[in-house]
């Protein structure tokens, strides 16, 4: 599959991901108290989140023909 996460972007996601997945763990441990949906969706989102970085592919911009890797 043809790369379309680079940059700010990627960069980015490697940071915001892990820190909501670990705020969603938190939440769900109820560690933190923001409400079990709140924690499901931002581990939901910051494992999403990491993998579109690591991967540096993103469904969501392939759809919308976003492209933010420069070649």
């Amino acid at each position: 599959m043809e790369q379309n996460v680079g940059g700010l972007d990627r960069t980015a996601r490697l940071v915001v991901g892990p820190i909501l997945a670990i705020v969603g763990i938190a939440t769900l441990l109820e560690v933190l108290d923001l409400g079990t949906v709140f924690g499901a969706a931002a581990l939901l989102f910051g494992v999403v989140f990491l993998v579109t970085g690591l991967t540096r592919v993103c469904f969501l911009h392939r759809l919308l023909g976003i492209n933010t890797c420069r070649r």
